[in-house]
């Protein structure tokens, strides 16, 4: 079974919990922890390997290579961000088909403006409807494989409204979306009146983002409400940065990680996490 299929086959049995990665460690460890599938942030990337703000700074070359380096490592499913597409419809036909062999099992289209940026800081702007409505016939024209999903998203709510946005995701399902991804709702009223008109008739997104716009819950409270991909996208990234600024400072206050002796992995404890000794074994084999 494909991992698209995967996908698809456990989107159609309930919801899926996708923890956002940003590398091969970081979806090597969330297989490990028992997820069904990944999500691949793009702000997650901009924030690891650039270490730059979510403004649309990170490029296709950037994301395809992580996506692929994620894709040669773990058995899972991924969701990939691909921002805009990178540019116009052409540009979303290159995007598609590069991280289609890449991996991806849903390849995730906004319809910001460009410079886009991470959907739940202010400013933002989106392109017409038209446009956009172009861009998703590219994305499903592109695909290989139809079992390759196509994942919708609009930032319309922060610039247009709610109405508006549930209309444009209306008319991006009309041209071929798979999933629908509602970015930035406010209230829990608002993402109640997204379910409604969706949750019956295809895969909605809820994006869980700590301190952002939408209200954090439970995967299984969003389920109840009728989402069926539920991501946390950056906030491994966030646990991530947390942690080192105080490892960071212990280390520089004390010249030891002592302290830190228990909150860590040793040297063993590593490469038990990421296969060393099958590695090495599996090397052997070819001596």
């Amino acid at each position: 079974m494909t991992t698209s299929s995967s996908l698809k086959t456990r989107l159609d049995n309930g919801a899926v919990l996708a923890p956002g990665v940003y590398d091969a460690l970081t979806a090597l460890i969330a297989e490990q922890a028992g997820f069904d599938a990944l999500y691949l942030s793009g702000a997650s990337i901009a924030y690891t390997r650039l270490g730059r703000s979510d403004v649309g700074l990170t490029t296709y070359p950037e994301v395809e290579d992580t996506l692929a380096r994620i894709a040669e490592r773990v058995a899972l499913p991924v969701i990939v961000d691909a921002d805009t597409g990178f540019g116009n419809a052409l540009n979303v036909k290159r995007t598609v088909r590069g991280f289609e062999r890449a991996g991806a099992a849903m390849i995730q289209l906004e319809d910001q403006t460009f410079p886009k940026r991470c959907g739940h800081l202010d400013g933002k702007g989106v392109v017409s409807v038209h446009e956009m409505v172009g861009k998703v016939r590219a994305a499903v024209d592109a695909r290989h494989d139809a079992r390759t999903l196509i994942l919708a998203r609009t930032d319309a709510v922060a610039v247009e409204g709610l109405d508006a946005a549930i209309e444009r995701a209306e008319r991006y399902l009309e041209a071929g979306a798979d999933a629908l991804f509602i970015e930035a709702l406010r209230t829990q009223e608002q993402m109640i009146a997204a379910c409604q008109r969706f949750s019956g008739r295809v895969p909605l997104l809820a994006n869980m983002v700590e301190g952002g716009k939408t209200p954090v819950q439970d995967a299984q409270a969003l389920a109840d409400l009728g989402f069926r991909i539920v991501i946390f996208p950056g906030g491994t990234a966030r646990a991530v940065a947390h942690t080192l600024q105080g490892y960071y400072a212990g280390l520089r206050a004390s010249g030891s990680t002592a302290q830190w002796r228990e909150r860590m992995l040793d040297f063993d404890g590593l490469n038990a996490v990421i296969g060393t000794p099958e590695l090495l074994e599996d090397g052997r084999r070819y001596g």
